[in-house]
């Protein structure tokens, strides 16, 4: 699963758990249909970064709006009436959490049920379009992946929210519903969907080109967090050249191995003398080698 591919040396949840704890959040419900397994064996003892975990697990997939209102029923929240925050499990940035829930709080006295975080980004035909009101923040539109050229707006959906429990009156969560293309479009016409647009870090990791990046930018100083390159149990021969990459736990790295701008996951091997360029490598690479902009899984 995406969440438990390694970001630096832990993985993509454990970083977003740790930057929503620093947000003041105390405890979490993981939306899982498919495979569910590989999370509760890499957490037995339900704890990740400090937050509790608990988890709402799908019969069938219920999209997105549908697994949210499954997860925040399976939890209690629709019976304490409790705000929630919502994150995207692949989504990497550097946002306060704890900024956009009081802009959020700010925003219920104006009928607020949802606020949601938006990032300027250059080609938007890809993501959630929003139009919004610079002065209030008020939500006007939601377009969902416009075509090329046509989008009004560069802003989109970053995939953290802030809701109000009478939101799950929109999302019961026993059947498939998209927040993207039901819910917040409905929020819209009452007049209840507020933006947060900030310029923070952030990067969809969900893809091979940009989940090598979250990890490079990790250990470049582009971000706020920042991790070690090299596990410390990681075997670099003497005679091989390691840059600008990040070389998970138990890997090994042969003699005369040139390793650039790639992440090499925990226990995979790059052969004596191969050449690995701009890959993940999840394998091995034989010796000699050359491999360049790639994923190496083997």
């Amino acid at each position: 699963p995406k969440p438990l591919l390694p970001l630096g040396q832990r993985t993509i949840l454990e970083w977003l758990m740790a930057h929503l704890a620093r947000g003041g959040v105390t405890d979490a419900v993981l939306a899982l249909g498919f495979k569910p397994e590989p999370f509760m064996q890499a957490f037995p003892d339900s704890q990740c970064a400090g937050v509790r975990l608990s988890y709402a697990i799908e019969d069938s997939p219920l999209d997105t709006a549908g697994a949210i209102g499954f997860a925040a029923r399976s939890a209690g929240l629709h019976e304490r009436s409790e705000t929630f925050v919502v994150a995207n499990g692949d989504i990497v940035t550097d946002l306060s959490v704890a900024a956009l829930v009081a802009r959020h709080t700010a925003n219920v006295s104006a009928g607020a049920m949802a606020t949601i975080h938006l990032t300027p980004v250059d080609d938007p035909s890809q993501y959630g379009v929003v139009e919004y009101d610079a002065g209030s923040n008020k939500v006007s539109g939601f377009v969902e992946k416009p075509a090329p050229g046509t989008a009004t707006s560069r802003h989109v959906n970053a995939g953290t929210y802030v809701l109000e429990a009478s939101a799950l009156s929109l999302m019961p969560g026993d059947a498939p519903l998209s927040i993207e293309r039901a819910t917040f479009p409905e929020l819209v016409r009452r007049g209840a969907l507020y933006a947060y647009p900030t310029d923070d870090y952030w990067l969809d990791a969900g893809r091979p080109d940009s989940y090598r990046r979250a990890n490079l930018d990790l250990i470049n100083g582009r971000r706020s967090d920042r991790d070690i390159a090299v596990h410390e149990s990681a075997r670099v021969a003497s005679s091989a050249q390691v840059a600008d990459s990040v070389v998970g736990a138990a890997a090994h790295i042969g003699d005369g191995a040139v390793v650039t701008s790639s992440v090499i996951f925990p226990g995979a091997v790059i052969g004596a003398n191969a050449r690995v360029s701009g890959c993940s490598v999840m394998g091995v690479v034989a010796d000699g080698a050359v491999v360049s902009d790639q994923l190496v899984a083997n």
